[in-house]
């Protein structure tokens, strides 16, 4: 069973349930610490970038995943990406495949070996920054602009895998977006790691035109920041007059999108949903639905290749 999301996880201050659940995190704190202990190691002498993220779920890292990929490819480097294989993430292994030279399997270990084995110089791993078994040469934090930290608490109290000042050990940030609150958040994690290289991005619709903006459209999806989706939509003037949302990596029935299109039928509207969801249904239920493609775009891209170039450059 996937995940739904709490929304007092996003609340700009803990609420009841957050102190309620407080204790909890202890758990959380131990596993932290014991991972800070381990050694990390890559024996295989690849380069290796890791996106991840210390907010759980709906951060952009695939799709950030994919661009840093095209970018190391244009650069000339032989490049894959990893993907540590879950079963319930088969729809972000999907997508990859379609658009990248993807190795996944059950330990990142492995996904290594294998990419050493084919004469990879460059391996970019969508997510495991909590794998501490790896010494990643680039680890990338991404977040989402709307959400940064949500409560800024621990798992389950709280939406963070680490505490936010966790930053003092990483490279990179990504942020998806901006807001008014951008350049204080920036602000913020800089005040931990002065180092921090941040770089913000964007999403482009890469199949707009073929969205009839004069239709109406419901609206489905099962990912982890369903806001997002609404917000690209709306924002390029298509018409939402309904929306579905399902946890995070759901599997859908037929019967669930059966529904759907019997309530788009009734109210002669149009359906469409993200590129995450479509890839998981059935030939048959993808009939009468459409999806969002977008693509990350840096909003200073050079600034990035050059950081990325130097980065890569560097001696063991």
């Amino acid at each position: 069973m996937n995940f739904r999301k709490p929304k007092f996880w996003d609340y700009k201050n803990p609420s009841f349930f957050s102190y309620l659940l407080l204790p909890l995190t202890i758990f959380i704190e131990i596993n932290n610490f014991l991972l800070r202990l381990k050694k990390r190691k890559n024996k295989y002498k690849i380069k290796s970038i890791c996106i991840g993220n210390i907010y759980l779920g709906g951060t952009g890292k695939t799709p950030t995943t994919i661009k840093i990929y095209k970018i190391l490819k244009s650069l000339g480097f032989s490049t894959c990406v990893g993907k540590k294989y879950y079963e319930n993430q088969i729809d972000e292994i999907k997508i990859l495949k379609n658009r990248v030279d993807l190795i996944s399997g059950k330990l990142r270990d492995e996904i290594l070996y294998e990419a050493k084995k084919r004469n990879k110089k460059v391996i970019v791993f969508d997510d495991g920054l909590q794998d501490r078994n790896i010494s990643f040469d680039i680890k990338i934090v991404c977040f989402d602009s709307d959400n940064t930290i949500g409560n800024g608490l621990l798992i389950p109290a709280g939406p963070l895998r680490e505490r936010i000042n966790s930053l003092s050990n990483y490279d990179c940030v990504i942020l998806k977006g901006e807001n008014k609150d951008t350049k204080k958040f920036i602000k913020k994690i800089r005040r931990i790691n002065k180092n921090l290289r941040i770089f913000t991005t964007y999403f482009k619709v890469k199949n707009l035109y073929k969205l009839n903006k004069l239709n109406k459209y419901i609206i489905f999806s099962g990912i982890g920041n369903p806001k997002n989706f609404k917000k690209t939509l709306l924002k390029n003037k298509i018409k939402v007059i309904h929306e579905f949302i399902f946890p995070d990596h759901h599997n859908y029935t037929s019967n669930e999108i059966k529904n759907i299109k019997q309530i788009a039928d009734k109210k002669n509207a149009k359906i469409i949903t993200t590129e995450k969801d479509f890839v998981k249904l059935s030939s048959i239920d993808q009939k009468k639905i459409d999806y969002l493609k977008v693509e990350t775009k840096f909003q200073n891209e050079k600034k990035f290749i050059n950081y990325l170039k130097s980065k890569m450059y560097e001696k063991y």
